[in-house]
């Protein structure tokens, strides 16, 4: 068993490049990157390191996500609800099939666990 540190991870370096959101709402689209962790143990659960340049686009996904933000601000609109501001040093939980859209006022950097579809 190894145990993974990611030391500052605000400004941590040497995130990978993830294109583009699939469904962008702002021209140009938001650029992605980030650094996906292996987890031992884990099982089909996903986490890592995510940053998001400013833009907007839908969120697709449907599995349930915990995530903290790191660094920037902006806002996730739920489909149908009113928009949620967040900022760095924010916790986020998503239930799963949550949609909506994101709006990047600030380049966001998120720690992230997505669950497992179940």
């Amino acid at each position: 068993m190894s145990i993974t540190v990611l030391r500052q991870t605000a400004t941590l370096t040497g995130l990978q490049d993830q294109g583009t959101p699939a469904r962008p709402k702002s021209a140009p689209p938001c650029r992605l990157s980030g650094i996906d962790v292996s987890l031992e143990g884990a099982g089909d659960n996903g986490c890592g390191v995510w940053e998001c340049t400013p833009g907007r686009f839908e969120r697709q996904l449907d599995q349930a996500e915990v995530m903290h933000i790191v660094a920037g601000r902006g806002a996730f609109t739920p489909a149908g609800g009113e928009p949620i501001e967040f900022r760095s040093g924010d916790t986020l939980f998503f239930p799963a099939r949550t949609r909506g859209e994101w709006r990047i006022d600030e380049t966001m950097r998120k720690v992230f666990v997505v669950m497992a579809s179940g």
